[in-house]
C-alpha cells in the first residue's frame, strides 16, 4: 500500500495591534476562509477586503492558493491588518524571491502601534488630573 504524498502546507503568523492571525496556505483555487466562515461574510467592508488582498494582487498570486485563517483579538480593522501581514509572511515562506517586493511595499513590517497602558493614580494613559493652584 503506497500512500499518496500530502499537499505541502505553509504557515505564518500575522499581527497588528492586539489581533493575531494564523494563516495556513496550500495550493488550490483561491478559497479564503476566515474563522471557518466565508471571507466575504466575515469582512463586510470593501476597504478591508482590498487591504487583505493587496499582497496577493501585488505578487500576482491571486486565485492560486487556498487560505485557512484563524484570527482573534482586536477589532475588525486590526484583524484585517493582521491577516494582510500573515499572508505576506506566508508568501515569502512559499517563495523567498517575493520578499524584496513585499518588503519594499512595507507588507512584512508589523504595525506595532498598540494601546498604551493606563498609569496608576491617573485617569488614563496620558491624561492627568486638572491642575489646581489652590
Amino acid at each position: 500500500m503506497e500512500r499518496e504524498m500530502t499537499e505541502k502546507r505553509f504557515y505564518a503568523t500575522g499581527k497588528r495591534k492586539s489581533a493575531i492571525a494564523r494563516i495556513y496556505m496550500k495550493e488550490g483555487t483561491g478559497i479564503l476562509q476566515v474563522n471557518k466562515r466565508n471571507f466575504d461574510d466575515y469582512f463586510t467592508r470593501e476597504s478591508l477586503k482590498m487591504l487583505i488582498q493587496q499582497p496577493l494582487e501585488m505578487t500576482g498570486k491571486k486565485g492560486r492558493f487556498d487560505f485557512y485563517i484563524n484570527v482573534e483579538g482586536g477589532g475588525i480593522a486590526g484583524q484585517a491588518g493582521a491577516i494582510k501581514h500573515g499572508i505576506s509572511k506566508v508568501l515569502v515562506e512559499y517563495d523567498g524571491e517575493l520578499r524584496s517586493a513585499l518588503k519594499k511595499a512595507g507588507f512584512l513590517t508589523r504595525d506595532s502601534r498598540i494601546k498604551e497602558r493606563k498609569k496608576y493614580g491617573q485617569p488614563g494613559a496620558r491624561k492627568r488630573f486638572q491642575f489646581s493652584k489652590r
